[in-house]
């Protein structure tokens, strides 16, 4: 997580020097690709028992995404999330998560110049797997997701943005990522 934020603070810093960005274009298509922490908190999953108690682990993740920007202040976005593969030793068992899926979102934002603030909101449809020593849950779903960070458009075309997300995936006490994640705007 650290050496995200010294890359966000690099790539700020950078940004003020760069040619000026204000992006010409102001609607179309963007693709990217991000990398992040993921972190999870279980205190207890229906299936596995008393074993998965007080899991509090992350793993980095990664994710590919692209959307329509159909006005400078709104967009729709559709990523696939992989988050990653946290693990850890409960009770002398070893714990393995494993969480991947799709997610739309609607995209707001708020451009000041160069930068710009941005909230999302979507839903987030996935496939977990718990592996506790030989035992494995597999379940399916859907659930809320939502976020909220800051971008820099360098260069015309390219973005970047560093991101909060809140994942309630069911069963978790807590579910969250931070991005790093770059985008080019068409």
């Amino acid at each position: 997580m650290k050496g995200i934020l010294a890359t966000a603070v690099a790539i700020g810093l950078c940004s003020a020097t760069a040619l000026p960005a204000q992006a010409e274009n102001e609607g179309g298509f963007y693709a990217g690709a991000g990398v992040g922490e993921y972190n999870i908190k279980i205190d207890d999953v229906d299936d596995v028992g008393p074993i998965v108690d007080d899991f509090d682990e992350s793993d980095t993740s990664y994710k590919f995404f692209a959307g329509y920007r159909f006005n400078p202040y709104f967009s729709a976005e559709l990523d696939y999330i992989n988050l990653g593969k946290p693990e850890s030793t409960v009770a002398g068992f070893p714990i393995q998560t494993k969480t991947d899926g799709w997610a739309p979102y609607a995209v707001g934002t708020l451009p000041l110049g160069i930068f710009e603030i941005f909230a999302k909101a979507g839903w987030l449809f996935y496939d977990v797997d718990v592996d506790v020593d030989d035992f494995n849950a597999s379940d399916s779903g859907d659930d809320f997701v939502y976020g909220a960070g800051v971008g820099v458009n360098l260069f015309e075309h390219l973005n970047v943005r560093l991101e909060y997300e809140e994942i309630d995936i069911e069963n978790t006490d807590d579910s969250n990522a931070l991005w790093l994640s770059a985008a080019w705007r068409f």
